[in-house]
């Protein structure tokens, strides 16, 4: 049935996949503004710029246009950049592991505090660290993300300066890495000295986009927990002698955690995405500071190569959860 399930689910990601391309394709195109006109200089004729408009494909029908991009898409082509003149795929595979690193380390970071709040808070429940942990929940679920950001920076980079304020990593080292996932290629690799020079950097920026996650997850994990303690099994585990806090971690946190692991994926897609401002705030160089800047300049083909990575990696993360889910919850398996 399992097999079944995940055949279903990628034949499902082909329509989802091309309906987004779609969508992208033609908002970009009726959107005000002509980024040939943006990139011309003042003095630029007539003929230079339908010259320009014809080396991108840009004078053509709009139907004629979205058959040469499929064309190009089915090529792994996704044109050049007209801000930056270089290759679109190459400028998005160069940029998107930092901002997946960024999401990975929040979501990380985002589950290990969210479930230990939950657990405190339920094995605390009707004392003061109870109402303080629901206290943090609503304050961080009151600020968005960018305001964390502006808020840490303010904190802990010039009221009490501990950790960077931007970029990625001190740029006079020499990182010495093969890939661009700096900080856990360096783990792989036992180079701890070179990763805890490097997680400063992360730091801020991933405890702005995790706070509000971190509550969410707390939150509903902490609901789950109360609700899976009055169960027959824990009471017979009460029965048996076992300690409070053994039935809560052994007993009800593996039933509970099934909506909040369900949660957790499902922000994490939306995290990778909601990395812009943040990105931008710190000067992390990930996509979402790439595509603010092709927004600005009305770089259609480095747009398009953005939002169609993002697209693709959602549809795979989905996907991904889909598995999971179906690994964790055995009435789903069966069903």
């Amino acid at each position: 049935m399992s097999s079944g399930y995940l055949a279903k689910r990628l034949l499902l990601t082909l329509p989802t996949l091309f309906g987004v391309i779609v969508i992208i394709f033609v908002l970009l195109r009726v959107v005000p503004g002509d980024p040939i006109a943006m990139m011309v200089p003042p003095e630029a004729t007539p003929a230079d710029v339908a010259r320009l408009r014809a080396v991108y494909g840009l004078d053509k029908p709009m139907w004629d246009q979205f058959l040469i991009f499929l064309g190009a898409l089915a090529r792994g082509d996704f044109g050049t950049s007209i801000s930056l003149k270089q290759d679109v795929f190459g400028l998005v595979v160069g940029r998107l592991p930092a901002t997946l690193e960024l999401a990975l380390v929040s979501i990380v970071f985002s589950l290990i505090a969210g479930v230990a709040l939950a657990l405190i808070a339920t094995h605390l429940r009707g004392r003061w660290p109870e109402w303080a942990i629901d206290g943090f929940n609503s304050i961080a679920l009151s600020l968005p993300e960018f305001l964390w950001a502006l808020l840490l920076i303010l904190a802990l980079g010039v009221l009490i300066p501990l950790l960077p304020i931007s970029g990625r990593f001190d740029p006079t080292q020499q990182l010495g890495l093969a890939t661009q996932f700096y900080l856990l290629e360096s783990l792989v690799r036992g180079n701890f000295t070179l990763a805890a020079d490097l997680l400063p950097y992360l730091v801020m920026p991933a405890l702005a986009l995790s706070l509000p996650l971190i509550a969410v997850i707390a939150r509903m994990l902490k609901s789950s927990l109360q609700d899976a303690l009055v169960q027959d099994y824990v009471l017979f585990a009460r029965i048996n002698g076992f300690s409070a806090g053994r039935i809560l971690i052994r007993h009800a946190l593996p039933n509970a955690l099934i909506p909040a692991v369900t949660v957790a994926g499902v922000h994490f897609i939306f995290l990778v995405g909601g990395t812009v401002l943040v990105e931008l705030i710190f000067s992390y160089p990930g996509v979402g500071n790439m595509l603010y800047r092709a927004a600005v300049y009305r770089d259609l083909p480095l747009i398009q190569g953005i939002t169609i990575a993002f697209a693709v990696l959602f549809v795979l993360l989905n996907l991904v959860i889909d598995l999971l889910y179906l690994v964790i919850n055995p009435r789903v398996r069966h069903s």
